[in-house]
């Protein structure tokens, strides 16, 4: 590789790297994709999902799941605002819920069941649609393309100069520096921004923000004993409740001020998800 074509690839990747936007949070990330090539990756993807997943079909839960959204989704601003958001139960007994760009949320029944009230499921919507709200997609997947190109750089770096403490910052700065300062600590940077977007988004639609400390209290217990915070790529479940208690005077004056304009949410949960009705049910599938 000549000198010319070496240093080409130093000033393209490092304006890459330059080429900053901030987050809803005012934290300094790179996104590489616009956004009508994330809504394309976002559709493709849910209709992969729908076809790879059972639809939960009955009316009673996806009107339960759609007023809850709806309620969500109409306190969005921007374009995404404007969109009418595709939402899909599936019927699974995993605890999840996701969103996807290009105005998409899938509900899996497993959540309904752990979410016992219509405000713990709005926090849930609400933290899933602030993820495609703050972009945090486009963000991993800039994320792997900048990691190539860190490495590139840092090949490049090496072969420029001949120095062992270049060579040492090289691999610091544009290696570990991609693995722990840019990669690692963006799953918990993003799960923590969509938490706090999300209980802004569902008190601002009426919901009581309270639900959300007994939402997470429920999840850890769905899911028993934790993985120790510092090997998770997300917060432990009580650094998630510590922030959001801190957050909770501003969601509770939102949440005021969206009930003083008139918005109570009356979304009815199914009965079947109770945990007697469910425990019942299965009692009925073991004898039958």
């Amino acid at each position: 590789m000549n000198k010319i074509l070496k240093n080409a690839i130093i000033v393209s990747s490092i304006a890459a790297l330059l080429s900053c936007s901030a987050s809803p949070t005012g934290r300094k990330r790179v996104l590489l994709y616009d956004d009508s090539k994330m809504s394309a990756l976002g559709a493709q993807s849910f209709e992969e999902i729908k076809k790879q997943e059972k639809i939960y079909t009955d009316k009673a839960t996806n009107d339960y799941v759609a007023c809850v959204s709806n309620a969500v989704t109409a306190e969005i601003p921007g374009h995404y605002g404007d969109e009418d958001w595709e939402v899909v139960v599936f019927d699974s007994d995993q605890v999840n819920a996701f969103a996807l760009p290009g105005a998409h949320v899938g509900v899996y029944t497993g959540l309904i069941k752990v979410a016992e009230t219509p405000d713990q499921l709005a926090t849930v919507i609400g933290h899933e649609i602030a993820h495609v709200l703050a972009e945090h997609s486009n963000e991993r997947l800039s994320q792997n393309q900048i990691a190539g190109i860190g490495t590139a750089v840092a090949a490049v770096a090496i072969g420029v100069s001949d120095d062992v403490k270049h060579k040492g910052a090289a691999m610091a700065a544009l290696g570990l520096g991609v693995q722990y300062g840019v990669l690692l600590p963006y799953g918990r940077t993003q799960e923590s921004e969509a938490d706090l977007m999300g209980l802004d988004l569902m008190a601002s639609a009426g919901f009581n923000p309270r639900a959300s400390v007994a939402l997470w209290q429920n999840m850890a217990k769905a899911g028993g004993g934790s993985v120790p915070e510092f090997l998770s790529t997300h917060p432990s479940n009580q650094t998630r409740i510590s922030d959001l208690e801190e957050r909770m005077p501003r969601a509770i004056q939102l949440e005021k001020q969206a009930i003083a304009q008139g918005k109570s949410p009356q979304c009815i949960r199914p009965a079947s998800f109770d945990a007697k009705e469910t425990s019942k049910q299965s009692d009925v599938d073991k004898t039958s």
